[in-house]
């Protein structure tokens, strides 16, 4: 079975990870530096600093998958 990667489907792929890089960088930076800085700071730098890496794991894995799709 395969399925085809439309433009409308690998920026909704790219969009859904952004979000959930942004999520899990807000929810690791409270679970880090939450006692310190404070929830609200350590949330809001963590989501800053989440999608760094994880804007870039979604373009390589889109990547792969239309190569390999």
């Amino acid at each position: 079975m395969t399925i085809s990667l439309t433009p409308l489907a690998l920026l909704l792929a790219f969009v859904l990870g952004t979000l959930a890089s942004i999520a899990g960088g807000a929810i690791g930076g409270m679970i880090v530096g939450g006692k310190i800085l404070g929830n609200e700071l350590a949330a809001m730098l963590g989501g800053f600093y989440g999608p760094l890496a994880g804007v870039a794991g979604t373009m390589i894995g889109l990547l792969v998958l239309a190569i390999i799709g």
